[in-house]
């Protein structure tokens, strides 16, 4: 005689599997540009926190140090190239710049995308009391990310030496400085 065995299914239909790699297409066109937005946020966050950590840096160094600090783009004099390595040293000898006489205190690594930072002065001179040497400049230091304009923050230091972040303060979705000016970058 004769028997049939009961045999299982093992593994997908056709028409299963056509409906999953359609769920999954549809999800993937909806997810991606979310992930992106995403990741260009959490960059700019990145690099935002990581200047204000330096800026934190230069004032502990000044006011624990007792001699101004400076920080700026060393290459090998102090420029307005921001988006370069950015350095923090204590001016042993007041000079205002750098020479074998001073201490590195800190370096940032360069931007290694075309996003721009932007300040608009060559540097920022920390005193021994944790103040500005001179007033800062009106603007902020500026982050914005390449072709992302809406996605600008900024940082901006009082001339009692603290850095404030800036924020969405209106909800449009744009970081604004404290006079509700948008961060830009030129």
């Amino acid at each position: 005689m004769f028997r049939y065995k009961n045999y299982q299914q093992l593994g997908f239909t056709i028409t299963e599997l056509l409906v999953g790699i359609a769920i999954a297409g549809i999800l993937t066109t909806i997810a991606i540009p979310k992930l992106n937005d995403f990741i260009i946020s959490l960059r700019v966050d990145s690099e935002i926190s990581e200047l204000n950590r330096l800026l934190l840096a230069a004032r502990n160094s000044a006011i624990n140090s007792g001699n101004n600090t400076i920080i700026c783009p060393l290459s090998p004099k102090c420029s307005n190239n921001w988006h370069k390595e950015i350095s923090v040293f204590i001016d042993n000898n007041n000079d205002g710049d750098y020479d074998e006489n001073d201490t590195i205190v800190k370096v940032k690594a360069a931007i290694q995308t075309s996003d721009k930072l932007q300040y608009g002065q060559n540097s920022l001179t920390y005193t021994p009391l944790g103040n500005l040497s001179s007033s800062p400049a009106n603007s902020p230091f500026s982050y914005c990310p390449a072709n992302e304009i809406d996605k600008s923050r900024g940082i901006i230091v009082s001339a009692s030496g603290r850095s404030y972040t800036t924020s969405d303060s209106d909800n449009d979705g744009k970081d604004e400085d404290r006079n509700n000016n948008h961060i830009s970058c030129t």
